[in-house]
């Protein structure tokens, strides 16, 4: 449970930080915007190093599917436009993947 906290605040902090960017750039919004998406870049990078992985290919593999459900929170909250199906059915089709990576029996 505690490595899917981390895995979420770090896909929420990776989000955050890459939408400062796409603000500053497609959004017109001032240069300034890119001091708290660094800060949440570096944030993001921290979190993830948190989660109870042997190996970071393994988290980061299995961190995909979290940032992908993620993703999909940030297109309705943030962006208001709601996830349609195929959204839907990709991300659940994603956290099985990413259970199975994190989740699958491992010899010692």
């Amino acid at each position: 449970m505690r490595s899917f906290a981390f895995y979420v605040g770090a896909a929420f902090a990776e989000i955050a930080g890459c939408f400062a960017f796409w603000a500053w750039l497609r959004l017109g919004k001032s240069v300034f915007w890119l001091l708290p998406g660094l800060v949440l870049l570096v944030l993001f990078a921290l979190l993830l190093t948190r989660v109870d992985a042997l190996f970071a290919g393994r988290a980061y593999a299995a961190y995909g599917g979290i940032y992908i459900v993620a993703s999909l929170l940030w297109l309705w909250t943030v962006e208001g436009v709601q996830p349609d199906r195929w959204d839907l059915i990709g991300a659940l089709v994603c956290l099985i993947g990413a259970g199975i990576i994190f989740l699958g029996p491992r010899p010692a």
